[in-house]
């Protein structure tokens, strides 16, 4: 009884030490963890993080949401479904059905688009509310590395997580204030006639695809030979094929120097070598993005960031200062939304959950560029991988056109590329382009994070008639 009496007394004795320890924690700072930054990356960690019982905060300065919500993901891919439907409606008759379009209302879709956003939005104030995590409006600025300054009232974080995102970047030439960005739009209510896109990035030929597909006449200007250079070569050259015979003038080679608002009121761009391209309602800018850290005054926090005020990390988040991190595209790491998630859920599972070394691997991501047709890439490109592993690369691949395209006057080509390693023939790549190709990815890329061989999807019984059965039957 009186070992008990003792063991009894030493149980009560370290509950209160470790309750007390808890509350002393919860005097210290306002918060266990603030995250600067209300889109994916800032989102997914306070609202794992609460789950766990940490008090956690978001910080926003725009809308909730980020860029993903509300000028990003989202608006794109309804803008790319109105394309899409274009299409359909041109291949409508090749089905025999007797279909007219009389017209395209941008700005009815624009409003019902905004219309889907605004629930977003508002879906999130309440979830926030109902997770016990504190919504804080403003622009938040580094006192020091556990205190904010938030439009003049400091508030205090045991852990502060970077995740203010990205915005689009203009050139510095004369006359780019002329030009818009993404942002600028995704804030159009009318539909331009004549538009010149300006990039080689994803984001550039997603724009492009779009107006082109509802009608618009786009040039899309870039700087080299080829747009998508970091995706494999196959991708780039069918979606350059794909996007000429669909209309749109791609200008390679082309180095902007200067926009000029004509007394008409449409723009004209001027080359290198002086050549001038006239006509133009709108000119975008798809240059690139740049981090949203400037005037966040992150060096008062010991911070470290890189020339372009990226804030680079570890593969656990973790910035040159303990207690604070980085997240989602202001790393410069895999600029995607579901990295951004994945990411900030393994590390409020490290900090909060007792998962000790949890964290994201950064190999093997899949994407998709929503252009027109699609496309979908996970793992190395054949370039890389002969880069990496030599002759012990071998190819797979295959081009045809689907037989829903088959059946139209408007020809869209598939194409398909396996890139396998050594005597098993190890998946280390899949890349695909054509209709569906958006959908078709992701199952593959779960073969191949798990270490699929050409084997495993040969061996696998194929859905037919279908395109993705081109991927367990290449031989």
């Amino acid at each position: 009884m009186l070992l008990l009496y003792y063991l009894t007394a030493i149980y009560y004795i370290r509950a209160s030490m470790t309750n007390q320890t808890s509350k002393n924690k919860k005097h210290a700072f306002d918060y266990d963890l603030i995250a600067i930054g209300g889109g994916s990356g800032g989102l997914s960690v306070a609202e794992r993080a609460a789950l766990y019982g940490a008090k956690c905060a978001v910080i926003e300065a725009g809308k909730i949401g980020g860029t993903c919500v509300n000028v990003g993901c989202v608006p794109k891919k309804v803008m790319w479904f109105g394309g899409s439907l274009a299409h359909s409606l041109e291949h409508a008759k090749d089905y025999g059905f007797d279909v007219s379009n009389n017209g395209f209302d941008w700005s009815a879709l624009v409003k019902k688009r905004e219309d889907y956003i605004s629930g977003i939005n508002n879906w999130y104030h309440s979830y926030l509310k109902d997770s016990n995590i504190d919504e804080i409006q403003g622009y938040a600025k580094f006192v020091d590395a556990h205190t904010l300054d938030v439009d003049g009232k400091q508030i205090t974080a045991e852990k502060i997580v970077i995740a203010p995102g990205t915005k689009p970047s203009v050139p510095d030439i004369p006359g780019a204030e002329h030009g818009i960005t993404s942002d600028g739009f995704f804030a159009l209510t009318s539909q331009p006639k004549k538009v010149a896109v300006v990039g080689a990035g994803y984001i550039a030929v997603e724009i492009a695809g779009v107006l082109n597909s509802l009608g618009t006449d786009v040039a899309l200007f870039i700087r080299k030979g080829q747009f998508l250079r970091s995706f494999d070569a196959m991708l780039r050259e069918s979606l350059m094929e794909a996007m000429i015979n669909d209309g749109v003038d791609l200008m390679a080679h082309t180095q902007v120097a200067e926009l000029i608002r004509e007394d008409n009121g449409t723009l004209t761009l001027v080359c290198d070598q002086g050549k001038r391209t006239e006509g133009f309602d709108q000119v975008i800018w798809a240059i690139g993005r740049e981090p949203n850290t400037q005037g966040m005054n992150i060096e008062k926090a010991g911070v470290a960031s890189d020339a372009d005020g990226y804030v680079p990390c570890n593969d656990y988040q973790e910035t040159n200062i303990k207690n604070i991190y980085s997240l989602g595209d202001v790393t410069r790491r895999a600029q995607l939304t579901p990295v951004a998630i994945a990411a900030g859920r393994r590390m409020a599972d490290r900090l909060y959950g007792g998962m000790k070394g949890r964290h994201l691997n950064y190999a093997l991501i899949p994407t998709v560029v929503f252009s027109h047709p699609p496309i979908g890439t996970v793992g190395l490109t054949e370039e890389e991988a002969k880069t990496e592993h030599g002759a012990a690369v071998k190819i797979y691949s295959s081009r045809f056109t689907a037989m829903y395209n088959a059946m139209t006057e408007h020809k869209v080509e598939t194409a398909m590329k396996l890139v396998v390693v050594g005597a098993e023939e190890k998946v280390v790549g899949c890349h695909i382009i054509g209709p569906g190709a958006d959908e078709m990815l992701q199952g593959f890329a779960v073969a191949i994070r798990m270490g699929a061989n050409k084997a495993d999807l040969d061996d696998t019984i194929a859905i037919h008639p279908t395109s993705s059965e081109e991927l367990v039957t290449m031989r």
